[in-house]
C-alpha cells in the first residue's frame, strides 16, 4: 500500500527483517525477528522482545508507507515529510494482522477514586453544613469538574476528588477554576481539593491558589467505620 496511514487500522507484523534509517544520520539493524507496528495515527515502529515499550527505531506521523512485499518478502519504505526514510527489508513474515481499535475512552479514575467521588456526591455535607450538590461531572471545555456544589452561603464551589492529592491535581483544579470564573452565572467560584491523602507540597500550592484542602475518610463515607466508636 502507498499513501498516508492514519485512516488504517492498527497493523501488527512479526517478521524477520533488517532496518535502515536514512536521514540526518544513518543507522542499521541487522536481520533478525522483530515486531513491526503500524498505528492508525500513521506512525511506524520496530520492536524487539525487550526494552519494554521503547522501539528500536520508528517514524512519527505524518508519513507514508510504501509496501512492496511479494509472497511475504520485500521492503517497506516509510518516508516522513522531511524526506527521512525507514527502509525495512523483510525476509519472511510469520504473522500479519490488522485490528480496528476504535476511539480510546482515555484515562479514567480507578475504582476507589470513582467510588470516593460518588460517595462525596451523596454526602456533600462532608464539606460543611448546608452544602448542596449542583452536579457530578460538571462539563467544561477542558474536561468535567468532579463535583459542582453550593456552600451554605450559596457560593459556587468546584470540588476536585483524588485518592491521593498531589500537585498535578491542584493544577488541574486551578485550570477548572479559571474557566468556571469566566461564567457570570457561576462566578465567583471557589475551589476545594478533596483526597484521602494530600501531599504537603500540594497543600502549600493549594493554599497559595486560595483553594481549600479536605482530607476525607473513605471507610467512614462507606459506612464501614464509625469514628465515634474508636478507642484511639
Amino acid at each position: 500500500m502507498t499513501g498516508p496511514v492514519p485512516s488504517a487500522p492498527v497493523r501488527l507484523v512479526i517478521a524477520r527483517c533488517s532496518v535502515d534509517y536514512i536521514g540526518r544520520l544513518t543507522a542499521h539493524l541487522p536481520m533478525a525477528p522483530r515486531l513491526l507496528l503500524v498505528k492508525a495515527d500513521g506512525s511506524v515502529s520496530v520492536h524487539a522482545d525487550d526494552r519494554a515499550y521503547k522501539p528500536l527505531n520508528w517514524m512519527t506521523p505524518p508519513c507514508t508507507l510504501k509496501d512492496e512485499l511479494v509472497d511475504g518478502a520485500g521492503t517497506w519504505t516509510v518516508t516522513n515529510k522531511a524526506g527521512e526514510q525507514l527502509v525495512i527489508t523483510i525476509e519472511s513474515v510469520e504473522h500479519d494482522s490488522s485490528h480496528e481499535l476504535g476511539v480510546d475512552p482515555g484515562l479514567q479514575k480507578d475504582g476507589v477514586e470513582a467510588e470516593l467521588q460518588r460517595l462525596l456526591a451523596l454526602h456533600v455535607e462532608t464539606f460543611g453544613a448546608g452544602w448542596q450538590l449542583v452536579r457530578r461531572e460538571y462539563p467544561t471545555a477542558i474536561g468535567p469538574v468532579d463535583l459542582l456544589c453550593r456552600d451554605a452561603d450559596g457560593a459556587t464551589v468546584a470540588v476536585e476528588v483524588k485518592r491521593r492529592g498531589e500537585i498535578d491535581g491542584v493544577e488541574q483544579l486551578t485550570r477548572y477554576l479559571e474557566l468556571l470564573n469566566r461564567d457570570p452565572l457561576l462566578a465567583p467560584v471557589k475551589g476545594v481539593f478533596a483526597a484521602q491523602e494530600i501531599k504537603p507540597q500540594a497543600r502549600v500550592l493549594a493554599h497559595d491558589r486560595g483553594i481549600d484542602c479536605v482530607t476525607v475518610d473513605y471507610a467512614v463515607l462507606k459506612g464501614t467505620d464509625d469514628p465515634t466508636q474508636r478507642l484511639f
